[in-house]
């Protein structure tokens, strides 16, 4: 055990740590065959205009999430010229919309997020040449 002191708001507290070097982990039991009764789960379905993944090159910039939420609208296509500062898509979290803009002025090489998409922090959502 360690001994450690943290101070939270101003007031001092003593803690023990106790540090674990090995963690065993026990293997998966099998999977019993499903029982007649359980009915197949529908699958989900694939987000509409999917993206390939986004390749970042040379001399490319990459435009990431700056927070999780979900894209509500896609303005920016591949191809299209944008100058920075140009809206590339609006991005909704906490009930509140965030323009997503570029950073650069150049060609936005791809779009990686489509309409209604839930993304994470520092996912690409574009990428501009």
């Amino acid at each position: 055990m360690k001994k450690f002191n943290i101070t939270v708001n101003g007031a001092t507290y003593q803690v023990e740590v106790e540090e674990v070097k090995e963690v065993k982990v026990a293997a998966p039991a099998a999977k019993a065959a499903p029982t007649p009764a359980a009915a197949p789960k529908a699958a989900a379905p694939a987000p509409a205009a999917a993206a390939a993944p986004a390749e970042v090159g040379a001399g490319d910039t990459a435009v990431n999430s700056p927070m999780p939420g979900k894209i509500i609208k896609v303005v920016a296509a591949a191809g299209q010229t944008v100058k920075k500062g140009d809206v590339l898509m609006i991005l909704e979290a906490m009930k509140m919309q965030n323009e997503i803009v570029s950073p650069v002025d150049g060609i936005v090489k791809s779009v990686n997020a489509a309409a209604d998409q839930s993304v994470k922090t520092n996912e690409i959502l574009a990428v501009i040449k």
